[in-house]
């Protein structure tokens, strides 16, 4: 399975975003098992993932999509958005578990860190 198939339709030049399967999700996890501390937030029938409570992407109508920074870009450089009115984000195209955990432990130095609370 692809892990960048959008299963969405065109109605009238506008995509038509369907959430994001629990199935899919499942096997998204499974790819970014060894992608360290990684957690979760479903919000909106989408999926936003996190590593050492740091946004890294999220799952958007079926697709892994990572935010854009310089090693992501350099791994996944196909844009993507995520839905209307987001910033664009990289399709992940890969099905390597190791790969895409570098990228990913890549990207975290390059990400703002959480926010914490007074």
């Amino acid at each position: 399975r692809a892990t960048g198939i959008l299963r969405a339709t065109i109605d009238q030049g506008k995509v038509a975003h369907m959430a994001s399967s629990a199935e899919n999700m499942a096997y998204v996890l499974d790819l970014l098992r060894d992608v360290p501390a990684l957690t979760h937030k479903k919000m909106m029938g989408e999926y936003l993932l996190y590593s050492d409570g740091v946004l890294f992407g999220g799952i958007y109508d079926d697709r892994l999509l990572l935010k854009d920074t310089p090693a992501a870009r350099a791994a996944f450089p196909e844009e993507q958005v995520p839905y209307e009115g987001a910033k664009r984000m990289l399709l992940v195209d890969s099905e390597d578990p190791a790969r895409i955990a570098e990228v990913v432990a890549t990207m975290l130095a390059e990400l703002p860190k959480p926010k914490r609370c007074r």
